[in-house]
């Protein structure tokens, strides 16, 4: 029976229950196991790490309680695990005779009543393995064993004498990093080769890594506190009484962009200094990281803890150490950073809490928003979510009285909001072969003129989304995934945005072998920075995505160069529409309001509106320099675009929220997706039709599906989609638990569940 993602591992489970009730495994005799005849006067329920396992019985002759972090043997292996409530995972005992021991206690802080709620809510809510839940609050088992010094490698400024440019990419990609050999080289992408020779020739120098985690100066809530206006002060009062009074308060934090609401959670995060606590601020993107620390550095006087995916193994350790070790000090990260062992947590801060980056997109599928929102519950303490744009899910909690509303209707110092303008490009179309209409193009010459920058925003990474030959109307296609493969010119390259294939620009055409045939059809933000070129020759361009801001230092480099006017004109992605304060910027087009609008995903609108609202709410954030915004559209009559065009927020979000209530979708709803996906697509397509044939049939439930996903294949697999819509009330999770186990599927087929789905892909 193939392991279920989502369903605890019943199978899996069952199995190993079975095993080691037996005393043996298939292969390993029952000394190897480590059976013992002796009659257990205690025993412990452990969950492991191991996906598709829930919590198995152990004897415990160490004396251990729920939290303990510890090693268990399981068939001829030892897990890392951690002591659970003995309710966990319910399941026939095993006899105390064939038990086997606890092998260790780690020396690593236990997992506090308070984490292992988060863990269950998470492993329940998401319908995930209760072992895959635990392991996104232990990443690193390293973390868990007593530190020991170790040898890394830092740049030492040096430049080698035999500078290639595969060196020069490297240092460049190190800059302020440090690691091992092989860390280094994957960050820098790399050989090992080039490493060790940049070490022989002094580029980068042994640093000896201190056993304990080393905390830095600590953070000082008095340090330099902002001059805050009126509306701010207020609700830096508001928030800092929160904290200052304990308890479990969630508040939207909503202020238009501009607004200083930086500054203003800021002083939530002193309080909790003050009081001898931690704060942590959660981020939804790694590029914003460094210019916040920049900003919470000079705040408090040092600067916070990092902790997201860019982090070395043994930063994570040293991070993960300092957390757990307790002290007064910030922690700035991305969602994953919600379980950490924090001690003495007292506010849980969630900047763009708007943002769909907060939710985890494979794996265990949770919400980082609504996890932060439950870690605070559990912890009792204050969570704040700061955001200009708030989603409909958050507006429905504030109408029910269950979230408290703060805002800053206006931005700080007497800035105010920029004019936004409908461009109609079928009165004002661009010339042919061209991407900017005559009137954006008129208005960012006028703010270049007056030496001011400008913004051209276009939400579409490389040069072109597909490449067509004329020849034979053949379109180029991943490998791998339903999806055409993007052209990026910088690198001469094609490119699939879902399963990271690439490979060369062909000189001819794949299927009929044409040569000068192919041609890019549509525009990235690199073929708009081709035509801003030509139309503004003399201008210093900067394109802003993903793949040209890769890494937290690149930002950092790119934000310096815009606050020091060393770039004109920008040419960006999401990337730059969000938490950037460039005080030149006045003038803000963007290329393709439409796009993200077409298809079935019910929060398009939304998206589309906080999109473009967070992007114009980068012009004319300084008195004395008004901002003014051009929206590129096809249809200036639809409703997200007329709401933006009259600043029309309220109407926008009240008829976002009739809409969702009258069709029962969330936050009135509920939808759970299940995806079924087999490297056969044959065995596939009749796993999907089994399993719609066992769909349950409940009053407040209903079952769409199969259907063909709109990506019918994604990094190989083929794939299935249902849609489970639930009215509110009804136990969704429990319905889709039963259905799903009630099938047996072929061992190859996996099934993936998306609780709260904001990807119908």
């Amino acid at each position: 029976m193939a392991p279920l993602c989502g369903l605890g591992g019943d199978a899996l489970l069952l199995r190993a229950r079975r095993r080691l009730a037996h005393g043996a495994a298939p292969g390993f005799p029952a000394h190897r196991l480590g059976v013992s005849d002796r009659r257990v006067t205690h025993r412990v329920r452990v969950v492991p790490l191991q996906h598709g396992l829930g919590a198995l019985d152990y004897a415990d002759p160490l004396g251990l309680a729920p939290g303990d972090i510890v090693r268990v043997p399981l068939g001829p292996r030892e897990l890392v695990g951690a002591v659970w409530e003995a309710d966990a995972a319910p399941a026939p005992p095993a006899p105390d005779a064939k038990l086997r021991a606890v092998a260790a206690r780690l020396d690593a802080p236990p997992l506090s009543t308070a984490m292992r709620r988060l863990i269950g809510w998470v492993a329940d809510y998401y319908i995930a393995p209760l072992g895959s839940a635990l392991r996104l609050a232990l990443p690193s088992t390293s973390a868990l064993e007593p530190p020991a010094s170790v040898t890394e490698w830092a740049p030492t400024g040096i430049v080698p004498g035999r500078l290639t440019p595969t060196r020069a990419r490297a240092l460049d990609a190190l800059a302020g990093l440090q690691g091992s050999v092989a860390e280094l080289a994957g960050l820098a992408d790399v050989s090992d080769g080039v490493i060790r020779g940049l070490i022989k020739d002094g580029a980068l120098a042994a640093v000896s890594v201190a056993p304990s985690p080393a905390l830095g100066e600590r953070p000082d809530p008095d340090h330099a506190p902002p001059k805050l206006e009126a509306a701010q002060a207020d609700a830096a009062a508001a928030l800092a009484g929160m904290v200052r009074a304990g308890g479990f308060q969630p508040t939207l934090f909503e202020g238009v962009t501009g607004s200083g609401k930086t500054e203003v959670y800021f002083e939530a995060a002193a309080e909790a200094l003050r009081h001898g606590g931690q704060a942590l601020v959660l981020l939804p993107e790694i590029a914003l990281t460094v210019p916040f620390l920049d900003r919470c550095a000079a705040r408090f006087g040092a600067q916070p803890l990092v902790w997201h995916s860019g982090l070395t193994s043994p930063g994570r350790r040293r991070a993960w150490r300092a957390v757990a070790a307790g002290g007064p000090m910030i922690v700035v990260g991305a969602r994953s950073a919600l379980f950490l062992p924090f001690p003495a947590l007292k506010a849980v801060i969630v900047d763009e809490a708007h943002e769909a980056a907060f939710k985890q997109e494979d794996g265990v599928r949770y919400h980082g928003r609504d996890a932060a929102v439950m870690r605070a519950s559990f912890e009792a303490v204050p969570v704040v979510l700061a955001t200009a744009t708030p989603t409909v899910e958050m507006l429905a909690q504030v109408e029910a009285g269950r979230y408290r509303h703060l805002r800053l209707p206006a931005r700080f110092g007497g800035a105010t909001l920029p004019a936004i303008r409908a461009v109609d490009l079928k009165r004002n179309p661009p010339p042919r072969g061209r991407w900017l209409s005559p009137p954006l193009v008129h208005a960012v010459s006028a703010a270049l003129d007056a030496g001011e920058q400008a913004l051209l925003f276009l939400n579409r990474r490389g040069y072109a989304p597909l490449t067509l030959c004329r020849a034979c109307g053949g379109r180029i296609g991943c490998p791998n995934c339903s999806a055409w493969l993007v052209e990026h010119r910088l690198i001469h390259r094609l490119q699939c945005h879902h399963c990271g294939h690439a490979e060369p620009s062909p000189p001819a055409c794949p299927q009929c072998g044409a040569e000068g045939t192919l041609a890019a059809c549509g525009p990235g933000v690199e073929r708009v920075a081709d035509e801003a070129q030509h139309i503004w020759p003399g201008a210093r361009i900067a394109v802003a995505a993903s793949d040209t801001l890769c890494t937290p230092q690149r930002a950092a480099a790119f934000v310096r160069a815009v606050e020091a006017h060393e770039i004109d004109l920008i040419v960006g992605t999401q990337l730059v529409a969000k938490g950037h304060d460039f005080p030149a910027l006045t003038c803000v087009g963007v290329v393709d309001a439409d796009l993200g609008l077409a298809g079935g995903d019910l929060r398009a609108a939304e998206r589309t509106y906080a999109m473009i609202a967070q992007a114009a709410g980068r012009a004319g954030r300084r008195a004395g320099a008004p901002g003014r915004v051009l929206l590129q559209t096809y249809d200036p009559a639809a409703p997200v675009i007329a709401a933006l065009a009259n600043s029309d927020a309220a109407g926008f979000r009240a008829a976002e929220l009739s809409g969702r209530r009258t069709g029962r979708m969330p936050p009135f709803g509920r939808l759970i997706a299940v995806i079924v996906q087999d490297r056969d697509a044959a065995r596939g397509e009749a796993a999907a039709n089994a399993l719609g044939a066992a769909a349950p049939h409940e009053e407040g439930l209903e079952v769409f599906g199969p259907a063909i996903a709109p990506f019918a294949m994604l990094r190989g697999w083929y794939r299935w989609r249902f849609l489970v819509h639930a009215r509110r009330g009804h136990d969704a999770q429990r319905s889709v638990r039963r259905w799903l186990g009630t099938v047996r599927l072929p061992g190859a087929t996996r099934i993936a569940v998306d609780v709260d789905p904001y990807s119908f892909l």
